[in-house]
């Protein structure tokens, strides 16, 4: 079923794929392709980090994510916002200030020392809490961000990002069957879609990245990846 959204979501995503490109957070190399770390062999690579370094960017990025989250979550829906280490921590921390929200952060595991805890601030029994990380690829790490904030009593439903691959299938199923609802910003198809209009790489780059958005298991797998 389409979802139906309250706001212009195509404007939005095209708008923050440009901003990624003029930052040159968005890298295609298909000779040499970037090695993931789940053992794949990719032609592009995005580097959501370097959106900290461009405040006006950044802001107005963070402007969008407020929109999505008020009208897509909920105004009342929400009682907090939680970082994913490392990448998703500073993202939370605006959010929270568009959204007037407090926050937290969830580590990718137990610091080992201290209080050894795993999640980092004010967190209460059946608190609303939205995930906030950089990107999603296969929804993974959300599975796991999730369990952590779920096992120190937070009820989470929701994860943001601000980019989203959207091009493993099996992806929103995997999290669905985790009670976990994806919200983003832009995908690689927005992307895409912008350096065709833009003649931003040439013919045969973007029918290589075209290639590998439809089949990325395949054309790992014929590129010397899993």
């Amino acid at each position: 079923m389409t979802k139906t959204y309250t706001y212009d979501k195509n404007a939005i995503a095209r708008s923050v794929a440009r901003m990624l490109l003029e930052i040159n957070a968005v890298l295609f190399s298909v000779d040499d392709p970037f090695k993931l770390t789940s053992g794949m062999m990719s032609p592009v690579y995005i580097d959501c980090r370097k959106i900290i370094s461009f405040p006006r960017m950044r802001a107005a990025m963070m402007d969008y994510g407020a929109t999505v989250i008020t009208h897509d979550i909920g105004h009342e829906s929400l009682d907090a916002l939680a970082g994913g280490e490392t990448a998703g921590i500073p993202f939370a921390a605006w959010l929270a200030e568009r959204t007037g929200l407090p926050m937290q952060y969830v580590r990718k595991k137990p610091k080992g020392f201290g209080l050894d805890a795993r999640i980092e601030g004010s967190i209460t029994e059946g608190q609303r809490v939205l995930l906030v990380e950089d990107l999603a690829t296969d929804g993974g790490s959300k599975i796991d961000f999730v369990s952590a904030l779920r096992e120190a009593g937070a009820k989470v439903e929701h994860s943001f990002v601000i980019f989203y691959y959207d091009i493993f299938r099996d992806t929103p199923e995997k999290l669905g069957v985790n009670g976990i609802e994806l919200h983003y910003l832009v995908t690689w198809w927005d992307v895409l879609a912008e350096c065709k209009q833009t003649n931003k790489f040439n013919d045969t780059t973007l029918s290589n990245v075209e290639d590998f958005l439809f089949e990325p298991r395949g054309w790992s797998q014929a590129n010397g990846g899993i």
